[in-house]
């Protein structure tokens, strides 16, 4: 189909009488007008004169104005350079037109969500999901260092990084690309990558004596084995995680442990057993959630407690969380230990007489230690303590 853009030389307005009428009985056109009340209602009664018959509108905000992407049925034998003569009559400037299909005739949502799923189904298919949602020419991928992000090439050249030292470059000739449209791309990518990291999926846990542990979500089925967990700790171990004495838990605490408000716990499984517990618990103001980890006395010092911040972090992450804070009482490094073998920045500060420990939270893929991925090595001790 052959396509019309502002200021492509091959084309110049108005053609000629004699002008064919393009093969597509469809056509996308792009607007660019002032955010007045009325500028679109007289473009539409513009457009009837032609008889031209809209078949959909779809605004996209811009700076100085708005640009309206209008979908026409045009009459047989109206030239495009007509259409473009009524729209700037009023005062707009048409930035481009193409031939269209009804098949592209659907709600910008439900499209992106259905390339969203195909390419959920069919990895390979990232690239052209994103060439769909952007209505784009052609999209490659193309190594990072050679995509060249500064050339943009007047709005019809975009670069997407997508990781792995890939990025996506996508091109359209009939209209450049706005801001959100590229927004949505970006959107949709990321969804891509969450899904493929897949950070809320059971991941293995290799641990410093060559144990394999399973990290999962914690639910109610768990009960009996978190019960069972806190009976094989220590009076000590105990202590440092919930700075009171005590031997056993309540039966009630179990839920409470594994399903508690405004968060969520990770365990760390051996066959049957719940060797360490860690909880993630929203403080419900700047992105901030306490953290707090325990780990079965046998299991100490095996890269446990580093294994299952780093998975904690990256969970928060997700969650859009910036920062994990635990209180360690005093003299208690257990924590701040494990956030160092994680790779985690740590900062200390003293409240309340307790430690307070912050922990600046890597995002998904871009620590040193992937989600997924689990080498920890080294000493880690019962871990450290919240209030909960």
């Amino acid at each position: 189909m052959d396509d019309i853009q502002a200021g492509d030389e091959r084309f110049v307005w108005p053609h000629t009488a004699g002008e064919e009428n393009p093969t597509s009985l469809i056509w996308r056109v792009r607007i660019r007008m002032d955010d007045r009340p009325g500028t679109l209602a007289k473009v539409a009664i513009r457009l009837a004169d032609l008889e031209c018959n809209i078949l959909g509108v779809t605004v996209l905000p811009v700076p100085g104005g708005v640009l309206d992407e209008v979908v026409v049925r045009p009459p047989v034998g109206l030239a495009r350079s007509h259409l473009v003569d009524a729209i700037s009559a009023e005062g707009c400037a048409c930035t481009g037109i193409t031939g269209a299909d009804l098949t592209e005739l659907v709600d910008s949502s439900a499209a992106a969500l259905a390339a969203a799923r195909r390419a959920v189904l069919d990895p390979d298919r990232h690239a052209e999901a994103v060439r769909e949602v952007l209505t784009a020419d052609v999209v490659t991928i193309l190594p990072a260092s050679e995509a060249n992000s500064a050339r943009a090439e007047s709005g019809h050249r975009a670069v997407l990084p997508v990781g792995g030292g890939q990025a996506l470059v996508a091109r359209r000739s009939w209209a450049p690309f706005v801001q959100l449209e590229l927004a949505r791309a970006r959107a949709l990518l990321d969804l891509l990558g969450a899904v493929r990291a897949n950070v809320a999926a059971p991941s293995v846990l290799a641990t410093a004596d060559g144990a394999d542990l399973v990290l999962r979500a914690g639910g109610p089925g768990d009960a009996d084995a978190v019960r069972a967990l806190h009976a094989r700790c220590s009076p000590e171990t105990l202590f440092l995680r919930y700075h009171t004495g005590m031997r056993t838990i309540p039966r009630r605490w179990s839920q409470r442990l594994l399903m508690p408000p405004r968060g969520m716990s990770v365990l760390a499984r051996h066959g049957r057993d719940v060797v360490a517990l860690g909880q993630l618990i929203a403080q419900g103001k700047e992105r901030i959630a306490e953290v707090s980890l325990l780990v079965e006395d046998a299991w100490q010092r095996k890269g446990i407690g580093g294994g299952l911040l780093s998975r904690l972090a990256v969970l928060a992450a997700g969650r859009g969380y910036r920062e994990l804070v635990a209180v360690c009482l005093p003299g208690q490094n257990g924590v701040r230990h494990a956030a160092l073998r994680a790779g985690l920045a740590v900062g200390e500060y003293a409240e309340d007489g307790s430690l307070r420990i912050g922990v600046s939270v890597v995002p998904p893929g871009t620590g040193p230690h992937p989600a997924g991925e689990a080498p920890f090595r080294g000493a880690d001790t019962a871990g450290g303590s919240l209030r909960s």
